[in-house]
């Protein structure tokens, strides 16, 4: 098997080298033409086109049991963290890249580290002591990880920090790279349409290299906007902007809220559009090399929740926005969610994948989202693969403000995740449990898919706002078009609270996000808990969904009915090869208290049921579960190192600590 393999790549490189030097073709970094695409894993989710795939077998089904640690890498945080009890940090969420051998990561404090991925050595680590400035926007320190550009001679690791500059640095050494910006560095506060102090605005996602552009979004503070801390009336909104990868030189800038005389300023009402904020591309984003397209999944504007200060649909506000990533201008858009209360922005980047449809070939892409929908849609030309319907969905009741009438719904593929909740759908292992959950829910509003919030009175959200699909994404087979995507049924609860203060821009605040439990501690809903779901985008239907980790099937209440598996509501991450779909989950975790006022996050994590899980990519079987030392807090990433096939996945973080950790063969 490893002599075909071997021989199969050297062949590859033979091949592409001819038609290169030959046919003068250009060879973009994550482009399929590109030598060592096939031992390399260049960008967060693989490539530009997110399909977190690698076509490599060296790990199959026969011998994926078999894995064991190589070695593993402390997080150049720990130190710092040792030296100052009162840092704390989120997971460590970062991805790495794998490069000739060298993994390049960053942390939860936004340090930057080459590693030898072949030894977990560090080759060299860059701090920009951003955590001087505070934990930054949201949930406090944590970061994503780095983009990786090259051409001819010229080689960047880009990426935004936490306290928002946009940073490049050379590989072979770590330093900044005097050329782009100031002395390496981009001022990314400077430039906005709305002064901001860096407490509330800052990057934890990698930018997208789309050719020699660079485009960066931003993570904007959008917690304490809905109660009575926030001094501001408003947060700026989440402009994005475009780069020279070489310079520095800012080449565009995209209004995420659009202004006077731009196509959809009359979705903003009563001038709305003049001071909302956020509506911004916190997570990752996709690119067509090929086309030099760029994807951009905005979010939510503030607030999250209320929206009778912005009536109407808001566009770009959770749209899925394609630009010319040279120029800026847009090319199409398609909003999936109209005038949003619920808080499902767009969670991560889109699956970029060739389909045939109806027996046509179809340039296609496809954006899953937090309610559980997977929208596909032409590339090119956004117009929907599948139709998609408008449907009616319930109205609010809350004075002053308006929902949409309607809500776009695929016809294809099928929700893969549980929407809205419904009496059938309660827990039923035994009828006391039913009985029991019947009870609980009489203190709860609750009903279908965009149901929206009640005043002073708690209504169930399903999925949540960390589910369905989250920033984990989901992966594709560029060579099937079949895509992987992992969910979580993860209900919560909210309310409308009329606001104490008579300054408030909001009439409105909301009352604590908390997770809905069932009786005696256990979910109020059949399972599955978290899943993965198998879909065909050439046909749109579902092929298998397995559920991933044990689920709740040994508690006390349930251990004596001998239950299968029944997955644990918690996000989980997909990797692709060959002939297998890899996924790890994270592990227990509870916010302890945010506010960047105070300058301070605490965040609790407890190592929880940590597998690897190997699924059969045909059949969803599960064929092999390998204990890690820790839950996986951030995007699984594979490749070769000297012959040798590894899978790194990182682990830890806030209360634990945080590391990388390397598989191979024995």
């Amino acid at each position: 098997m490893q002599v075909r393999i071997k021989l199969e790549f050297l062949l590859g490189i033979i091949a592409t080298l001819i038609t290169i030097f030959l046919l003068g073709l250009p060879v973009y970094p994550g482009d399929s033409r590109s030598f060592d695409s096939v031992s390399d894993w260049k960008s967060y989710a693989a490539d530009k086109a997110s399909t977190k795939y690698l076509p490599v077998d060296q790990i199959h089904s026969g011998n994926v049991k078999d894995l064991r640690i190589l070695w593993r890498w402390e997080s150049i945080d720990q130190p710092i963290l040792r030296s100052n009890q009162n840092l704390w940090t989120m997971p460590f969420e970062a991805t790495p890249l794998l490069v000739r051998g060298v993994l390049y990561v960053s942390t939860s404090l936004s340090q930057v580290a080459a590693i030898d991925a072949k030894s977990g050595n560090t080759l060299w680590h860059f701090d920009p002591e951003s955590y001087r400035h505070g934990p930054g926007p949201n949930v406090g320190f944590v970061h994503r990880g780095v983009a990786y550009w090259e051409r001819n001679a010229e080689k960047r690791i880009v990426f935004g920090s936490n306290d928002a500059f946009l940073i490049a640095l050379d590989p072979a050494t770590g330093r900044l790279i005097k050329s782009f910006g100031t002395n390496g560095r981009i001022d990314l506060t400077r430039g906005l349409r709305r002064a901001v102090d860096r407490k509330f605005y800052g990057v934890t996602s990698p930018p997208m290299i789309c050719r020699d552009t660079v485009i960066v979004g931003s993570s904007i503070y959008d917690f304490s906007i809905i109660n009575d801390e926030y001094p501001l009336k408003e947060p700026p909104p989440g402009d994005i902007r475009g780069f020279d990868v070489r310079t520095g030189r800012q080449l565009w800038s995209f209004h995420s809220i659009p202004q006077q005389g731009e196509e959809g300023v009359d979705t903003w009402e009563d001038d709305s559009w003049k001071y909302s904020g956020n509506t911004n591309v916190w997570t990752t984003m996709s690119c067509d090399e090929d086309r030099g397209i760029v994807y951009l999944p905005f979010g939510t504007p503030s607030h999250d929740l209320y929206g009778g200060k912005r009536l109407g649909d808001n566009l770009y506000a959770e749209t899925l926005v394609a630009l010319d990533a040279k120029n800026g201008r847009k090319i199409w858009h398609f909003q999936m969610v109209h005038h949003g209360l619920w808080d499902y922005d767009l969670p991560t980047a889109p699956n970029l994948v060739d389909l045939v449809v109806r027996g046509k070939p179809v340039k296609a892409l496809a954006q899953v989202t937090k309610q559980g929908f997977c929208y596909v849609l032409d590339r090119v030309s956004g117009v929907p693969v599948f139709p998609i319907e408008e449907r009616a969905v319930p109205q609010s009741t809350i004075p002053g403000e308006r929902t949409s009438p309607t809500q776009p719904f695929p016809s294809k593929p099928a929700p893969f995740e549980r929407q809205g909740l419904l009496l059938d759908e309660v827990i039923d292992f035994t009828p006391e449990l039913r009985r029991q959950a019947i009870k609980l829910l009489e203190n709860f509003e609750y009903g279908p898919l965009f149901t929206p919030l009640k005043e002073n009175r708690p209504t169930v959200l399903l999925p949540g706002t960390t589910g369905g699909a989250s920033w984990a994404g989901a992966a594709v087979n560029p060579e099937t078009g079949t895509l992987y995507v992992t969910s979580v049924m993860s209900p919560h609860t909210v309310k409308l609270v009329p606001s104490r203060s008579p300054s408030s821009f909001y009439p409105y605040s909301a009352g604590t996000l908390s997770a809905l439990d069932g009786p005696q501690g256990l979910p109020i809903l059949k399972p599955p808990y978290g899943r993965v779901t198998a879909i065909d985008l050439n046909a749109g239907d579902h092929l298998w969904s397995s559920p991933v980790g044990e689920g709740p099937r040994n508690h006390e209440a349930l251990r004596h009915l001998r239950l299968p598996k029944l997955g644990w509501p918690r996000r989980s991450f997909p990797l692709l090869t060959k002939s297998l779909l890899l996924v790890a989950q994270e592990g227990k975790g509870r916010l302890r208290g945010s506010s960047p006022l105070k300058n301070a996050v605490e965040y609790e994590t407890e190592v929880h049921d940590p597998y690897l899980f190997a699924f059969d990519t045909r059949t969803g079987e599960e064929l092999a579960a390998v204990k890690l030392p820790g839950n996986a807090t951030g995007g699984l990433i594979t490749g070769f190192v000297a012959g040798k096939q590894i899978v790194v996945i990182p682990i830890g973080g806030a209360s634990q600590p945080a590391a990388l950790i390397a598989l191979s063969l024995p």
